[in-house]
């Protein structure tokens, strides 16, 4: 894999049902909710922002592509109820380059169990290392350790590790 996480090769990483129901937490301009909105036969994919222009945009580029499967919302994940999502109507939530933007990254692992379903998954993909002015300031970087960590203080069970780029690690865990 290339030196940044590419959404097309980690997706291809991932399983989930052509029915499935998923949330892209903090989609930014949308590469992963579009890859998987093309990807999905009958599900939906909910592509969740804090920034309403970001929100705004990928809405706008969903409407003129016709992807009829991918819904915009405007929230705050790391706000209780910040997703807008139902309790337990989610099947995998996205959450890729994200921690380490958000203030409680607890209450934003708490909003996933919130919303999946029992046996839903989670996968996070987020910054190794910060290099050339590029990613995150080396002290926001959060570690693979602490990711892991901060989804079992939820009660998230690991599941395995992804392949996600040279500066990046990824896994998936899931909600019993």
């Amino acid at each position: 894999m290339n030196t940044f996480s590419d959404p097309i090769k980690i997706i291809e990483q991932i399983t989930f049902s052509d029915d499935a129901h998923i949330a892209d937490f903090g989609c930014g301009s949308g590469a992963y909710s579009l890859a998987i909105a093309k990807k999905l036969i009958m599900g939906k994919i909910f592509a969740i922002d804090v920034r309403k222009d970001m929100v705004e945009r990928l809405g706008n580029i969903a409407k003129s592509e016709k992807i009829e499967k991918l819904h915009v919302v405007w929230g705050d994940i790391d706000e209780e109820n910040g997703s807008r999502l139902r309790e337990n109507s989610i099947d995998f939530v996205l959450l890729t380059n994200t921690l380490f933007q958000v203030e409680d990254k607890k209450m934003v692992m708490q909003e996933a169990s919130r919303i999946l379903k029992s046996g839903g998954r989670l996968l996070i993909i987020d910054w190794e290392d910060s290099f050339g002015n590029i990613g995150p300031k080396e002290d926001h970087i959060i570690t693979e350790r602490t990711a892991k960590l901060l989804t079992e203080e939820v009660g998230f069970i690991f599941d395995k590790k992804i392949e996600a780029g040279e500066h990046h690690y990824g896994f998936i865990v899931h909600k019993l």
